[in-house]
């Protein structure tokens, strides 16, 4: 895997947010700045420019000069605090930025006669802000870009990437998907809490709040809380996958993630093993017990005669 460096523009005034710390807000459940750092995880440096806050990873803080000065005074900020040959750039309002559109870019950005990569939204438009880019160009064009303008405030993005030999990659509608807007983020709700994309959701941000690095096989997971809460009882279904997560914590003390994984796939295995055993054993009692009564209504121990409820007991003769 390439490579790389991150840089974070989360210092912009939210005017059409009303002022509001935009990368402060949640879409859910997460903050917008937060949902930004899960998807570059696997960046040697992240720098975030922008007025510290807390954070869901540890990363270097910067700010641009003037503050408000802009995104291409806040990229010359970041860029001096990296060192990787390439540098993912992003900005801080990227709720549905995901890993494989940072894989994207990197691969597009290293092909051999190229100066980066950015993607490219629905409508086709050039979105500098969710981009990689080789750090030497990088470096070279806003050196001259500063030179020629005794600064890079006040200036639009435009201005460098017209200079670069730049890659498209169309990463689907929603990689690009910014919040610049209240409706953007009500949006961006909605959309999280849709039907196919909702458990997804809620697993990842329970991930994120608890400081889990665990890929699990949520179908298996799912599939065990079915069998338990049909063969056994309703309310042993989240009970049961509280034991399993407990289990396999016990059994992968030191362990990396993998065998973490391992070890949650295979208590879920028991554990549905043990539930649809015990499913068929209540299918076997229930038939027993219709046996039993169908046995009873029919003829009984004597012969095979029905008893004459109606008289017995009452001396009629």
């Amino acid at each position: 895997m390439t490579a790389y460096d991150v840089i974070v523009l989360a210092g912009g005034a939210a005017k059409r947010l009303g002022g509001a710390d935009k990368p402060g807000v949640r879409v859910g459940g997460r903050a917008l700045l937060d949902r930004v750092l899960a998807a570059c995880d696997g960046a040697a440096r992240t720098v975030v420019v922008g007025d510290r806050r807390a954070t869901v990873r540890p990363v270097v803080w910067t700010r641009e000069v003037p503050p408000g000065g802009g995104p291409l005074a806040a990229l010359g900020a970041g860029l001096r605090l990296t060192t990787a040959d390439h540098v993912l750039v992003l900005s801080a309002d990227l709720p549905f930025l995901g890993p494989g559109t940072v894989d994207a870019l990197l691969a597009a950005a290293v092909q051999p006669g190229g100066e980066g990569a950015l993607c490219t939204d629905s409508d086709g438009r050039d979105q500098p802000l969710v981009a990689a880019y080789r750090a030497e160009p990088l470096r070279r064009e806003l050196a001259l870009i500063a030179t020629e303008h005794g600064s890079l405030a006040g200036l639009p993005l435009r201005m460098l990437t017209a200079e670069l030999d730049l890659a498209r990659v169309d990463a689907g509608a929603d990689a690009a998907f910014d919040c610049d807007t209240w409706d953007d983020i009500a949006a961006a709700r909605a959309r999280i809490r849709e039907h196919g994309a909702v458990l997804d959701e809620w697993i990842t941000s329970v991930k994120n709040e608890l400081g889990i690095e665990l890929d699990v096989d949520s179908g298996v997971l799912l599939d065990l809380a079915r069998d338990a809460a049909h063969g056994v009882a309703r309310p042993a279904a989240p009970l049961t996958t509280f034991l399993v997560g407990y289990a396999a914590a016990r059994a992968s003390v030191g362990a990396g993630p993998d065998e973490a994984a391992a070890a949650v796939a295979e208590a879920s295995r028991k554990a549905a093993a043990l539930a649809l055993r015990w499913e068929a054993e209540t299918a076997e009692a229930a038939e027993a017990d219709e046996s039993a009564t169908s046995a009873s209504e029919g003829g009984g121990a004597a012969g095979g005669a029905k008893p004459d409820r109606g008289r017995e007991g009452t001396g009629t003769p």
